[in-house]
């Protein structure tokens, strides 16, 4: 028997079925119901235009961010559940950009993986697109690459790339941080995209219950709708966006060095799947170092601004005071503890 290889498609890269979800990307952002400016015309084509002329702003500053949803892939595969992934892809740039008070624009994936199958990679895009329309930004681009021996037997990878925009005037800025702002907790979705790699290995230990385990690939909250409308009323001197790390990592990054950040760990609510971890023999400092452990944005206002910024937000994620901001140079303060 001739076992020459001769092809593409027999070294295991399909040419053909790359071209098949090419146009099933183009056909899905040209569908009738979609807003057309959350999709650009030349899925395709070798570059991605966006025309920010349109968006009339005066003095515009552009904000990048890019990532990935770490090893929370691997869960997507152990469960075959592939159609949420791409919210958290989105999600995981957008929540970044909106930090500085930016609006996320356009958004571009990157998805490397063994062997393009049709029905799972129709279901990441799906995701992605979801994701886009939550954050109102447009996908205009992006990559899909076969990758035989660099990945094994339906494995798969993700990565993001998203740009906004934002009036200088408008940035945020940890200068803008007053001593005496008080810090606003804004529930997360559940882990997000972070301490997978922790999940995973408490999932070889120990069972998870059928309703904890649906908590395992819930979505990354994306917050774009609610931080743009509080940022345009000029409710918010800075913020955070809560991901490895967790709170005590980054909601410094949003401060000045003259400034203490006071967190009290008993006002923190507790969402069901970390007291699942807790009880794998985590400590609470390792907790709080990799999740999010509830709060999965921060906001730090000043406190006459704390009710209307509520308004914005639905019962699940309203805001809610853990903390405030004092003088000092010891940059971070928790007090009390976590109420498992």
């Amino acid at each position: 028997m001739d076992k020459t290889i001769n092809s593409y498609k027999k070294s295991g890269v399909n040419i053909d079925l790359g071209n098949q979800f090419v146009k099933h990307i183009s056909k899905l952002t040209k569908s009738k119901g979609n807003n057309p400016m959350l999709f650009s015309k030349n899925i395709g084509s070798f570059g991605a235009i966006y025309d920010i002329g349109k968006l009339k702003y005066k003095k515009p500053l552009i904000v990048s961010s890019t990532d990935g949803v770490g090893t929370k892939l691997e869960l997507s595969n152990k469960f075959k559940k592939f159609d949420t992934i791409g919210i958290d892809l989105v999600a995981m740039c957008v929540n970044d950009i909106i930090v500085l008070g930016a609006k996320p624009i356009f958004f571009l994936d990157y998805m490397a993986l063994n062997k393009i199958e049709l029905n799972k990679t129709k279901k990441i895009l799906k995701g992605i697109i979801k994701g886009c329309k939550l954050s109102n930004c447009s996908l205009i681009g992006g990559e899909t690459a076969e990758m035989p021996g660099v990945y094994e037997k339906n494995k798969f990878d993700l990565a993001g790339f998203s740009v906004g925009i934002v009036e200088k005037n408008k940035i945020l800025t940890s200068e803008k941080v007053k001593n005496g702002d008080i810090i606003l907790g804004i529930p997360s979705s559940g882990i997000h995209s972070n301490g997978y790699s922790l999940v995973r290995s408490i999932l070889k230990k120990k069972k998870i219950n059928n309703k904890l385990k649906k908590n395992l690939l819930k979505p990354t909250k994306i917050y774009v709708p609610e931080i743009l409308k509080i940022v345009n009323k000029n409710y918010v001197n800075a913020a955070a966006n809560i991901t490895g790390g967790g709170i005590v990592e980054n909601i410094t990054r949003s401060v000045p060095d003259k400034l203490t950040v006071n967190i009290d760990l008993s006002k923190i609510k507790i969402h069901k799947i970390f007291r699942w971890i807790k009880q794998s023999g985590i400590t609470d400092n390792e907790m709080l170092r990799t999740f999010n452990c509830g709060v999965g944005f921060c906001l730090i206002v000043n406190k006459k601004y704390k009710k209307k910024i509520q308004r914005y937000f639905s019962k699940d994620y309203k805001p809610y005071t853990i903390g405030y901001i004092s003088k000092g140079n010891k940059k971070l303060r928790l007090f009390n503890k976590l109420k498992w």
